[in-house]
């Protein structure tokens, strides 16, 4: 049994003499797995067992706890419906997002969620990434209120509360996943007639598409989702050491950010309006949970539509509790820096780019002294072009993931005053963009 968010397992042998053989050759020699090592111990547990005797067929349960891992791209309603309908009648929908992405998926019968089970678990929604991992839920029916992005009642359909569209069409198991942000159409394949995450009875269709995803204005909201938010809401934040500047370096790598607005009336936290709302999606996925100079980030959609820049107010920084970053250079999403976007979750090594040809590892550690941000542990260069090259670019290993997500928070975008030669002393800036 998969603990995927605790980055653990259960293995149950066939005897004890069995385990006990596992647990000596883990305990003599390291085992890795995917590059980390794995350890093994004997469990309190005697038995795998799962909510309603999952393996038992006649368990009656029609419900299905689907967990998503690696979810690099948003999952909706439309989604795990076009995900699960091909393979049996899906009657309800519900999407929670607590540790990680989770869905409670109802079917018609008992038959169609062991069909689905079975077809389905282990499978990617979209090519490398999104995998299921299914099993049975403990309750027997789901409750939905409204039809939205997060909830949706199929034998219900006055619950509607925006168009839907073409959402329920889309073919997407193990499709290429869609558009990171402001690009092209993202075609995918239909799904073959032998496909076994498709019913026999039902008709491919020729070709389908992502909508393209276009900047947001004040006159429209993305698809008319009135039920979402392209705002996020953060809490946890260092009283001393967040700013409008720090959020924006660490929300930027998720999707344009549009604003910056920390709130008076509660110490901590702040609201980032981002170009739309797959972006937030992506930042809760990606920074919901992770810690900064020794805060645990909250980090969730908000209520609120916009940010409005009411109640300004001076940090304790000396800067402002309010930044517009619409019109900066540095927002990566826009259709010219779109290919460089590879949407990835905080590690321990940085990737940095545009920074002076000159810069050396005694400068850039000489950095991380001077903002208090943890130091490096190894330092790399890429082969530079021809040497008119204008910028450097390399990787930054640290200690630890959070030691990362400190030093890309405070530096990124960093101008880096360099001397012209040409000039003699003149110093002329250079802003060094970081990454995972």
């Amino acid at each position: 049994m998969m603990m995927p968010f605790k980055r653990q397992a259960l293995v149950e042998f066939d005897s004890v003499e069995s385990a006990e053989r596992c647990v000596s050759c883990g305990t003599r020699e390291a085992v890795c797995i995917a590059e980390q090592q794995a350890f093994f111990n004997f469990s309190t547990s005697q038995r795998i067992t799962r909510p309603t005797n999952s393996d038992d067929p006649t368990s009656g349960n029609k419900v299905l706890l689907l967990s998503i891992q690696n979810p690099l791209y948003p999952i909706t309603t439309d989604v795990l419906y076009t995900v699960c309908n091909p393979v049996g009648n899906v009657l309800r929908i519900v999407i929670f997002k607590r540790n990680g992405i989770q869905a409670m998926v109802e079917f018609e019968s008992v038959e169609d969620a062991q069909k689905a089970k079975l077809a389905l678990n282990g499978a990617d929604i979209y090519a490398g990434c999104c995998t299921l991992k299914i099993e049975y839920a403990r309750p027997n029916r789901l409750n939905v209120v409204r039809n939205d992005n997060s909830s949706w009642d199929y034998t219900k359909p006055f619950l509607l509360h925006r168009e839907r569209g073409k959402g329920r069409q889309r073919q997407a198991i193990l499709g290429e996943h869609p558009s990171n942000g402001y690009g092209p159409h993202c075609p995918l394949l239909p799904l073959p007639a032998n496909s076994r995450y498709r019913r026999s009875s039902e008709e491919v269709q020729d070709m389908v598409s992502y909508p393209l995803l276009l900047p947001k204005t004040s006159s429209s909201s993305f698809l008319g989702l009135a039920a979402s938010s392209s705002v996020a809401m953060v809490s946890g934040l260092h009283p001393a050491k967040m700013n409008c500047s720090c959020i924006f370096n660490l929300f930027c790598l998720y999707g344009n950010v549009e604003k910056v607005k920390f709130m008076k009336s509660v110490p901590g936290t702040a609201l980032v309006e981002m170009g739309d709302e797959y972006a937030v999606d992506r930042a809760v996925t990606h920074l919901n949970s992770i810690k900064v100079f020794g805060k645990k980030l909250n980090v969730c959609v908000s209520k609120q539509q916009a940010v409005i820049p009411s109640q300004v107010f001076e940090l304790p920084d000396g800067s402002s509790s309010y930044l517009d970053f619409s019109l900066t250079r540095n927002n990566r999403f826009s259709s010219a820096q779109n290919n460089r976007n590879i949407i990835q979750p905080p590690a321990t090594v940085l990737h940095f780019y545009n920074a002076p040809p000159t810069l050396s590892q005694h400068q850039l550690l000489k950095l991380c002294t001077e903002h208090n941000v943890p130091a490096f542990t190894k330092f790399k260069v890429f082969d530079a072009k021809p040497a008119s090259s204008k910028t450097l670019s390399g990787l930054l290993e640290f200690d630890s993931k959070t030691e990362a997500v400190e030093a890309l928070t405070v530096l990124n975008h960093h101008q880096i005053r360099i001397p012209i030669a040409q000039i003699g002393s003149t110093e002329k800036p250079q802003g060094a963009f970081i990454k995972y």
